[in-house]
């Protein structure tokens, strides 16, 4: 290991076993913890018909699991066996591809090159991926110590530690043989060799144990076993290893618990903290917060309900060799419960205008409809779904754009006359799948808008910065694979394709919002290359910026963003009417974060909806800040 990768060690250091292993209920930093998962979104704020009961559940009846024979002791160990050193795990890490390797396995580590944003002291360092199928960059911030894992290993070396004991008590020994591989393969061999035996203390488990312990088991090797009998009989051998793996399967099955729903692990999907949760319990608690459910350690993962990331491979494997009918069943059960809600239409439309994650959004509540609505809303978990309307083309065209951006009611004035005025907060973008009518309102089923993770922001930051005129990153830090930079590239090229923008008054934009407290940002700090540094050079200028639309594809994502806010600074000394006090105590000062700077941005700069519209359907940052600095391009050559 490099010594890059001994600097970053405390990047890779799991959570204190007492600490992952609490129940959600236990205070944080001496408060009281409310956990993610009690605040997530229910369904439709209508009769309780017990469709909108979205917990996941354990079978109803209790599952018993087949009993391991003999058969099953060389599958069982392979479990826990890394595929890199082929020992058993020590310190596991889970790689965001999902494998796993050991913590000494991880290769040599290297600063990574062009990355801009979020450019976090845990994503400076990364290296290249062992396995073949994924070859690609991870950021050593995001492979932490697999807790699962490490406490199943810890429990499973225990059981083996008592059988043992038993064995050296007894005399009992095992031979492992390794089979010719040509014979395996039933094509004759040059050579007849007889296996040679190594002999070891204990049943065929321990000494299959203890030999892939001490000096590793080739992963596709065929071993073949004699069973060696001393003091105890040779009919109690086989005895032995079968009540020891079955006592291995008992005792590991309280590990493999999730800790948001407590039933057996569904999907299971390891985050860069090292914690494991069922995908979907996973993906409702990013509902509401991007931090762990347990640790509370902000996540940076790809979004948990995309089929193509996938899961924790060896927990996947240990589940299904040790309990597969539990597993079958579980996976029944959510079939069931997910069949049930995707025929509800759970959420609730109002069709007005334009809003965005983590911007306020005011409203004036006076048609009938909507004050059922928004009632409605008030008793339950205060959330509806927020759309832009629009004229249909047909009779079969709806009146609304698809996309739109999930509210919370943060506040409600009521007046004598039954009109009120309500206070929202943006929560999560979202794509409206189906849609009806309830009692005058539109109601619909969604899927949630998500963000690609931050390895795949980065990737694309590395692989359009890399197209750029001059550009001379080294081909052998390139963080995305060949296929993730034609994929990557074009999807944010067609997203920040240049359209002609029409500005409209200042004062329209103005008279649409009221009053909001100032929305806390966070701050992130920049590792800037040369070409970055030549890029923020032309950003800074002057104001008219020697800057074009195709220079933006390739300018570094802190380049875009120090364009975008030297361009607020400049009107702001203008003073120009939407940057006015009045409107920054609406939606607060001009955000330091790329990730909350665009929709900042489009709260506060007069251009049509149908434009701002497009910042809907992006999925990274850096596509959202491109489509900011075309504004500012076309703002600044045209007149108003």
């Amino acid at each position: 290991m490099s010594s890059d990768q001994a600097r970053s060690d405390e990047d890779l250091e799991s959570v204190d076993d007492s600490e992952s292993r609490r129940r959600p209920s236990d205070d944080i930093d001496g408060g009281e913890y409310e956990p993610a998962y009690q605040d997530m979104i229910p369904g439709p704020q209508t009769e309780d018909t017990g469709q909108d009961r979205m917990e996941i559940t354990r079978a109803e009846s209790p599952v018993f699991n087949r009993e391991l024979e003999l058969e099953h002791v060389l599958e069982a160990v392979r479990l826990f066996q890394c595929h890199r050193c082929t020992k058993i795990f020590k310190n596991p890490v889970t790689l965001p591809c999902g494998q796993s390797i050991c913590r000494t396995c991880i290769p040599e580590t290297h600063m990574r090159s062009s990355i801009t944003y979020p450019a976090a002291p845990g994503r400076l360092q990364g290296f290249r991926c062992p396995f073949a199928e994924c070859a690609k960059i991870h950021a050593v911030g995001d492979c932490g110590l697999d807790v699962v894992l490490r406490k199943v290993i810890e429990l499973a070396d225990k059981e083996i530690a008592r059988a043992k004991a038993v064995a050296l008590q007894s005399g009992m020994a095992t031979g492992i043989g390794f089979r010719n591989p040509w014979d395996v393969a039933g094509v004759s061999s040059l050579q007849d060799i007889d296996p040679v035996y190594q002999v070891l203390e204990g049943g065929r488990l321990v000494a299959t144990w203890s030999l892939t312990t001490d000096s590793g088991l080739v992963l596709d090797a065929e071993i073949t076993y004699n069973d060696i009998a001393t003091s105890a009989s040779q009919e109690e051998l086989p005895d032995v290893d079968v009540q020891t793996l079955r006592q291995m399967q008992a005792v590991l099955r309280t590990e493999m618990d999730c800790q948001v729903c407590y039933a057996l692990l569904h999907e299971p999907f390891t985050t860069g903290c090292g914690h494991t949760f069922c995908r979907p319990c996973l993906h409702r608690s990013l509902d509401h917060t991007n931090k762990c459910p347990l640790c509370r350690r902000t996540l940076a993962i790809n979004p948990p309900n995309n089929p193509a990331i996938r899961s924790n491979e060896c927990v996947s494997r240990i589940i299904g060799m040790f309990w597969p009918q539990e597993k079958l069943a579980r996976e029944e059960a959510y079939a069931a419960e997910n069949a049930a809600r995707d025929g509800d239409l759970d959420i609730p439309l109002f069709v007005c205008t334009l809003a965005f994650p983590a911007m306020p959004t005011f409203l004036h509540i006076f048609e009938p409809r909507y004050r059922l609505m928004i009632r409605r809303a008030l008793d339950g978990n205060r959330i509806f779904g927020m759309v832009l309307p629009k004229i249909p083309e047909n009779d079969n065209d709806t009146k609304f754009y698809e996309m739109g951006t999930l509210l919370r009611i943060v506040n409600v004035q009521y007046y004598p006359d039954g009109r009120s005025l309500i206070e929202t907060i943006g929560l999560t973008r979202f794509r409206v799948v189906r849609h009806g009518e309830l009692d005058g309102y539109a109601v619909a089923k969604t899927e949630r808008i998500d963000d690609v993770s931050l390895e795949e922001e980065e990737a694309i930051e590395v692989a359009e910065v890399a197209a750029g005129p001059g550009s001379d990153s080294p081909s052998g830090e390139s963080d995305m694979s060949l296929d993730g930079n034609a994929s990557g590239g074009s999807q944010v090229a067609e997203q920040t394709s240049q359209s002609s923008v029409e500005m409209e008054d200042a004062d329209d934009n103005n008279s649409n919002h009221s009053n909001h407290s100032n929305h806390s940002n966070h701050s992130n700090n920049s590792n800037n290359s040369n070409h970055d540094e030549e890029n923020e050079s032309q950003a800074t200028a002057s104001p008219q910026a020697r800057i074009t639309a195709e220079d933006l594809q390739t300018m570094t994502t802190q380049s875009l963003m120090r364009f975008a806010t030297d361009f607020v600074r400049r009107m702001r000394e203008q003073s120009v009417p939407w940057l006015t006090e009045r409107m920054r105590g609406i939606y607060g000062e001009c955000p330091t974060d790329p990730a909350f700077f665009p929709w900042w941005f489009a709260s506060m700069l007069p251009v049509k909806d149908l434009e701002k519209y497009r910042l809907l359907a992006t999925s990274s940052v850096r596509a959202r800040l491109k489509i900011c600095c075309i504004w500012i391009l076309e703002w600044e050559t045209s007149r108003w």
